[in-house]
């Protein structure tokens, strides 16, 4: 086989992995959504109202606890992989999720995930995620209301003022 065709093969398995990560993590299937990680994994998520995370195992219950039972439905488009090794890879993938938050309330966004993978036993795991976001859309039937970053930190210090 070709390195072109190596190369084609090896990223069409990372589209696989992160094809996967959206359908385990939809569907709540915790276990494989598990499988999908290394054990030191780490998760950046604070630029986009989130925390940074170190450990497959800690972000999968974080998770998990996080959406309970939510309805979710991530879509990612555009991948942009690069082979930085035989073993290892980078890339980005424009994401469009949406999490219903209560009944009749919903969140939409739109980002993009920035991502490094590794083959580990010959199986590709993603290593590191960090998820920017563009823009956040509360819905429902009625109304969409754009959430502006200046509206996230107002919302952000008033429900930690309501917590304590």
């Amino acid at each position: 086989m070709t390195d072109a065709a190596v190369t084609v093969l090896e990223i069409e398995a990372i589209k696989t992995l992160k094809a996967r990560y959206c359908r385990y993590l939809d569907t709540k299937d915790w276990e494989s959504w598990r499988t999908l990680f290394s054990d030191d994994f780490r998760s950046d998520t604070s630029r986009a109202g989130g925390k940074v995370i170190v450990g497959a195992d800690d972000f999968v219950a974080f998770t998990r606890r996080s959406l309970r039972t939510n309805a979710t439905v991530h879509q990612v488009h555009a991948p942009e992989i690069t082979l930085t090794s035989p073993t290892t890879a980078d890339g980005i993938w424009a994401l469009e999720d949406v999490v219903r938050l209560a009944p009749g309330l919903n969140l939409r966004g739109y980002g993009h995930y920035t991502e490094s993978y590794e083959k580990l036993d010959g199986r590709w795991l993603i290593t590191e995620s960090t998820l920017t976001r563009l823009r956040e859309d509360i819905f429902n039937v009625a109304v969409s209301v754009y959430v502006s970053p200046r509206m996230k930190r107002a919302i952000g210090a008033l429900a930690r003022r309501v917590a304590h």
